[in-house]
């Protein structure tokens, strides 16, 4: 069986030019590796912040790449530079409201600014993509909101089946009748 592929792009225009470390594509990977029992492996990408190049990104990923999830971070906010929701938006066949939804109500807890994010998901033929802020605390925090979900998001859209480790992050499935 092939291994299960996840793709993680951190849209920043310092990171990609080597002006800062990357900490928040490296935090997702954290999560991920913390999260997931099933054999998996990371395609990772650290670009500019360009909704063609993002839009080119997440195709490349979902499309040749054929990961079942691609997660994303930076660009969610509302300065001008901050365009991976419309990336996204433009990329996917259908979005799924709930998971930016989710994710403010959970990042309101900590900062009244969380409104101002724009965090969205979306599926792409049988990708399911996450846009999260961009502060490794924050991408915590909205993940352990939004992950137990993605398993199942995933098994719907014929992906790969994704086991949790249970200890840090249970997924949930419907019971069967």
């Amino acid at each position: 069986m092939n291994k299960i592929k996840i793709g993680v792009i951190t849209a920043s225009d310092r990171a990609s030019k080597g002006i800062y470390e990357d900490i928040s594509g490296v935090a997702i990977q954290d999560t991920m590796k913390e999260y997931l029992k099933s054999d998996f492996e990371i395609v990772y990408r650290c670009i500019a912040d360009e909704q063609s190049l993002l839009e080119e990104t997440m195709k490349e990923l979902c499309d040749d790449e054929s990961c079942c999830l691609v997660v994303t971070t930076g660009g969610t906010g509302p300065a001008f530079r901050d365009v991976t929701p419309e990336a996204t938006e433009n990329v996917c066949d259908k979005m799924m409201p709930g998971f930016g939804e989710l994710m403010r109500q959970v990042s309101l807890q900590y900062v009244p600014t969380a409104i101002l994010s724009r965090q969205s998901a979306g599926i792409r033929g049988k990708s399911l993509i996450i846009n999260l802020p961009g502060k490794p605390k924050s991408i915590r925090e909205c993940l352990d909101a939004v992950f137990p979900a993605v398993p199942y998001c995933i098994d719907l859209i014929e992906g790969p089946y994704i086991e949790t480790n249970e200890d840090v992050i249970k997924a949930f499935r419907p019971k069967v009748k």
